[in-house]
């Protein structure tokens, strides 16, 4: 559920991004070169942007991949403890 509305969010970015570059095109009263180049710095900005956000995302889906994996060695552990118990009781009793 997380990831849909992170994916929603950068989507939207993108699309807002889009629509200013294209609205500053149309209304810009610069030269063709001046107008093609601060699109292309905003483009790079952008860019920039969602690779950032998408490396702040993998790092967070990392710890908590890193989290999961601990805590099912330790329930793991547990079980097999749980048995290893089980199986020394029945042993002394039998």
């Amino acid at each position: 559920m997380e990831n849909s509305n992170n994916t929603k969010v950068i989507g939207a970015l993108v699309l807002g991004a889009l629509v200013g570059a294209a609205l500053g095109v149309l209304f810009a009263p610069d030269k063709g070169s001046v107008t093609r180049s601060k699109l292309a710095g905003g483009a790079k900005d952008l860019t920039e942007d969602l690779k950032k956000k998408i490396y702040d995302e993998i790092a967070a889906l990392r710890t908590k991949a890193e989290e999961l994996e601990k805590l099912t060695v330790e329930k793991v552990n547990e079980g097999l403890n749980n048995i290893k118990q089980k199986t020394g009781d029945l042993k002394h009793s039998g």
